[in-house]
This record gives C-alpha cells, structure tokens and sequence, in this order.
C-alpha cells in the first residue's frame, strides 16, 4: 500500500490525517464491515425470528425481544470499552488490528454454536457473544476512519462502508432463504461469510502503532471517567450523540418486526399464496438496497465536493421519517415496496454524512475508538429500546400503525435536532 511511515508512527495518532487512502484500503474496510453487519443482521432479519418461532411459538414476539436486548446490552456495554482498550494497545501489530482479528474468531464460533441451541437460555447466551465478537471488529474497523482518512475523503469512505450494511441484509436474506436448508446450516454460511470478509483488511493494511511511553499513566477511575464526555464541554458532540440515537430508535422500531408485519399484518402469504413472508421480504430488501447505494454514493460525492454535511443529514433524516409515516396510514404490498424506495434514498444518504460528519466532532484526536464506542450506544442502545416498544405499540396502543407513526416522527425529529451541531457546515 501507499502509505508513508510517518503515518504508522505514534505521533500519527495524535495529528489530523493529511494523506488519502486507496482503494485496497476502502474496499478492504467496507468488505470488513460486510461481514459485521452479515453477521448481527441475518440473525436478527431471518435465523433469530425461525428459531423463536420453534422454541417458543406461542410467544415469539416477547422471546425475541428478550434475545434482542440482551444482544444489545452485550454491545452497549462491549463497545465503549473495547473501545478504549484499542486506544491503549501497544502490540507490534497495532493498536486496532489484534482486537479486530480476536472478534472475528469469536464471533465465527459463537455463530456455529447459536446454530445448534433449541433452548432459550443458549440462545441468549451464544448471541451475547456475537454481539462480543462482532463489537470488537466494529470498534476497531470504524477507529480507522479518524485513524486515517483525511477530512476530504471521509463522505466517500463512509459511503462505501454504509452501503455494506444494506448489501449485507440482501445476502442475508439471500443465504437464510435461498441456500440453506435449516437454521444451522444458515448460521454456519454467516459465519464463513464472517471470516472471509472481514479478514482481508487485517491481511492488507497496516495499522497504526503506538508506545508505552506516549500514553497517560493508567487508572481505572480514570477509565471509568473517561466515558463520560460532557454536553457542556463538547455541544456538537452531545447533539450527534442525540439525532443518532433518534434517527437509531426510528430504524430499529421500523424494521425489527418487520417479517412479522409481513406475515401477520399484511397478511403475505394470504396476498400471495404459494409464496412466504421471507419471499416478499427478500423482495423489500432488494427495493431497499438498490436505493440505498445509488443515494449514498450521490450524497457522498456532494458532501465531500461542498464540504457541506449537516443539511443532507437532516434532509435524510426527513425522509426516512416520511417513509415509516407512509405505513402509518396505509398498509398494502404496493405501499410497502413504495416505502421500502423511499427509507433507501433517505439511509442511504444519512449513511454516507453522519458518519463522515461525527468523525469531525470527536473530543479527543487519541481516543478516537473509545470516543467512537460512546458514540455507538447510540447505535445499540435503540436496540435494546425498540423490543419493549415495539410490543407495547403493537399490542396494546395501535398496532402495526401506531408503530410506523411513532417510527416516522421519531426519524423526523433526529434529522430536525442537527441544526444544533454548529462545528460542521
């Protein structure tokens, strides 16, 4: 690779990156974060709900919920500090590198074993430490981003690397209901698709190193303080915080049960008999992704040429918001699809920007990792949210239309709340 020394040194933490990466080291980081996403969503779109619906048939909606935020919890809790141990590691191979090559052995095992529980307990058990897994490789993928690429190419990177998460649905989707067979035979495809794309970047890119020398005397309650960062220090910080914590409670409530709405309230396989709920979601997920990357390479491109992020963040979140209030009112298959296109275009141009944008209100330039996992409870935190309102909403308050309303609005005003970041134009 084209990578010069000074770089790799330990003063090259601490500086603002000025050279560009290449495209061995987008394209390896986005297949990495391909295989991340393959491993949480698959589970959570298809495996996860098959399994629930076997072990507890009668209450499925509750038990994986439960499954949900455990697995959740796992990552709130595993990110953060991973997070902030990457920041310190001072092994030859890297700071980021050995935590992201110790979570794709873990998490590839943990698959394999969650393919044979047909109890609930083992279930939770073996999807907590795929979440474990899974959270050291995105900890350690996604520090690089501050690590290394220059403010310039930082829409377009994290273009590249939000469309993965789409792309993985579809092969998701595509491995648990086209080739496999059974519930175990898919978990252990996931977890070969794991390894094989999330390896090559450990293989071909170096990572940063550090000494003993340059970091601060270690303490525990200097640790623990440490993941705390302050709204009246650090405003923008607080506010990304907030619009990606909505904008993730909108996501995760819109699409959680999402085969279930299918199933039970479009009623799918009444709509189109012959064909499964899993057929017409595979159909939903390809409408999705399409999208999703012809609006993230746009937005990205216009980003990085303007340098502008805030407006496109804000205009996604809107839109994103209307397509979940398009189900609120009215609930059909062609509807769905429709709303499906419009939740790409508006996803695929937040992914692109937040992230590029959130890279530029970090703290701290030497503990982008931690600072990034406090960020990302943003992220997991809805995770464990959206299973409890989820039930509450559709059981009790409305149904599938309350859900989808309280989806929009909730999108609607995580785009509206980035007007407050004032740092980032």
């Amino acid at each position: 690779m084209n990578i010069r020394q000074s770089e790799l040194d330990t003063g090259a933490a601490h500086t603002l990156p000025q050279t560009r990466v290449n495209g061995i080291f987008i394209g390896t980081m986005a297949l990495s974060l391909l295989g991340v996403w393959l491993s949480v969503f698959a589970p959570i779109q298809v495996l996860l709900a098959q399994q629930m619906e076997l072990i507890a048939p009668l209450g499925k909606e509750a038990a994986l919920g439960m499954v949900m935020g455990l697995g959740s919890a796992v990552a709130l809790l595993a990110q953060p500090l991973i997070g902030a141990m990457s920041d310190r590691t001072t092994l030859r191979l890297g700071r980021r590198h050995p935590w992201n090559l110790a979570g794709i052995v873990l998490g590839a095992l943990a698959l394999v074993m969650l393919g044979q529980q047909t109890s609930l307990p083992g279930v939770l058990l073996w999807w907590g430490v795929v979440q474990l897994g899974t959270s050291a490789v995105l900890c350690s993928v996604t520090a690089a981003v501050p690590d290394r690429v220059p403010l310039q190419q930082r829409a377009t990177v994290s273009a590249w690397n939000g469309v993965t998460l789409s792309m993985a649905v579809v092969i998701g989707a595509m491995l648990t209901t086209v080739f496999t067979s059974g519930i175990a035979s898919g978990y252990l495809l996931v977890a070969v698709g794991f390894v094989l794309f999330s390896t090559p970047f450990i293989l071909a890119t170096r990572d940063q190193s550090i000494t003993k020398a340059s970091l601060p005397p270690f303490s525990f309650s200097g640790l623990l303080k440490s993941f705390w960062i302050s709204p009246k220090k650090h405003p923008d910080f607080a506010w990304a915080w907030s619009t990606r914590f909505l904008v993730g409670l909108s996501s995760a409530t819109g699409t959680m049960f999402f085969l279930y709405f299918l199933r039970d309230g479009l009623q799918y396989e009444k709509l189109f008999p012959g064909e499964r709920a899993e057929d017409g979601l595979l159909i939903l997920v390809l409408i999705y992704t399409t999208a999703v990357v012809l609006s993230a390479f746009v937005s990205a491109i216009i980003s990085d040429r303007t340098g502008r992020r805030r407006i496109i963040v804000v205009l996604a979140g809107l839109v994103m918001g209307c397509a979940s209030l398009l189900l609120a009112f009215w609930q059909s298959w062609p509807l769905a699809m429709l709303s499906s296109a419009v939740l790409g275009l508006g996803y695929g141009a937040y992914v692109a920007v937040d992230q590029a944008l959130i890279s530029q209100v970090l703290p701290s330039s030497s503990d982008h990792a931690k600072d990034l996992g406090v960020i990302n409870i943003a992220i997991v935190g809805p995770q464990i949210l959206a299973p409890i309102i989820c039930a509450l909403l559709i059981t009790q308050l409305g149904g599938y239309h309350a859900l989808y309303a309280f989806s929009g609005l909730v999108g609607i005003l995580g785009g509206l709340l980035v007007f407050k970041i004032k740092s980032v134009p």
